[in-house]
């Protein structure tokens, strides 16, 4: 029920993820991203530790390949996972579990990646990855994975519904937070609407007020650590929490 595409810009390094889906505010589970560490995308049935480890190994400086090899060992169901790894260096890693359901895959190459399940056929995978090879590489890493999604929903998309309900778009700067995330938790087209979203940030007003954001005062991260509950579970990876 959900396609979507990773990517690194070897010219400035920043790393983005688009999805969609036939569910609900995918931007919230799906897509995780850090600046100069990677990304990663958790998907089918959803488990966002994937996302949240896995950045964690990835600035420990493993590369995608080990440390997806490693989430998969530490989750008692990964049959039911699709993970996809972008590190620092562009290498990528997927995974897709036997109960992802049909059509489900992922493919895998430098500086990009595409996974789906639930899809009408491989040609999703094959058109979101054509659309991203064949765009402008001076264009923003944004537009170019925009396009790519674009591809995979006029090639099919989700095999349950002819549009997507949910999308997402995120694509790292050089901050701890994200030059832009936009989402899109429910509506009746919604990459239409994420398309509609993405040219509105990308207006003057919009780019001024993400330049104001990145001159604030950073906050030692040690500090901001301890304002967050520390959870006793023994194998957070484990817990299976939203299907998506």
């Amino acid at each position: 029920m959900t396609f979507s595409i990773l990517a690194r810009d070897p010219h400035n390094g920043r790393f983005g993820v688009a999805v969609a889906t036939c569910h609900l505010a995918v931007g919230s589970t799906v897509p995780h991203i850090r600046a100069g560490v990677g990304a990663v995308a958790t998907q089918a049935h959803t488990n966002p530790y994937l996302g949240i480890c896995g950045l964690e190994r990835l600035e420990q400086h493993q590369s995608a390949p080990v440390v997806l090899t490693g989430l998969l060992a530490d989750d008692p169901q990964a049959e039911l996972r699709q993970v996809q790894l972008i590190d620092g260096s562009g290498h990528t890693a997927g995974w897709t579990g036997d109960g992802c359901g049909a059509w489900a895959g992922h493919r895998c190459r430098e500086n990009v990646a595409v996974a789906g399940n639930l899809l009408v056929g491989e040609e999703v995978l094959l058109a979101m990855e054509a659309a991203f090879l064949a765009s402008d590489p001076s264009w923003k890493l944004g537009r170019r994975l925009l396009q790519a999604l674009r591809a995979g929903e006029d090639a099919g998309g989700d095999r349950r519904a002819e549009c997507s309900t949910s999308a997402a778009l995120q694509v790292s700067g050089e901050a701890a937070f994200p030059l832009l995330d936009l989402r899109v938790d429910f509506h009746d087209d919604a990459v239409v609407e994420l398309e509609r979203i993405y040219e509105r940030s990308q207006m003057r007003w919009a780019q001024q007020w993400r330049q104001e954001l990145l001159q604030r005062p950073s906050l030692d991260r040690t500090l901001l650590n301890r304002t967050i509950p520390h959870r006793a579970s023994a194998n957070p990876a484990s817990e299976d929490r939203t299907v998506a």
